[in-house]
């Protein structure tokens, strides 16, 4: 039999796989270094997001203070 040469709908395929592969595998290295280069967490492992919370109802933050005034005064 004879062989068929790859027809160039096939070379787009292939050519468009490896550029998807090396854009992935540039995306990790990225993601790698970013990793690298950010500040690392506190000490104690505690996350920024919610250091200083307790457990329980929370204090109400000061820019709803003045709300809850205004909606008594509209009822």
């Amino acid at each position: 039999m004879a062989t068929k040469k790859p027809t160039s709908q096939k070379r787009a395929r292939e050519k468009a796989r490896i550029d998807r592969q090396k854009e992935k595998e540039a995306k990790r290295l990225e993601a790698k270094e970013r990793k690298a280069a950010a500040p690392p967490r506190s000490s104690e492992g505690e996350d920024p997001d919610l250091a200083g919370i307790r457990l329980g109802p929370q204090p109400r933050p000061d820019w709803l203070e003045g709300e809850e005034e205004a909606e008594d005064n509209e009822t």
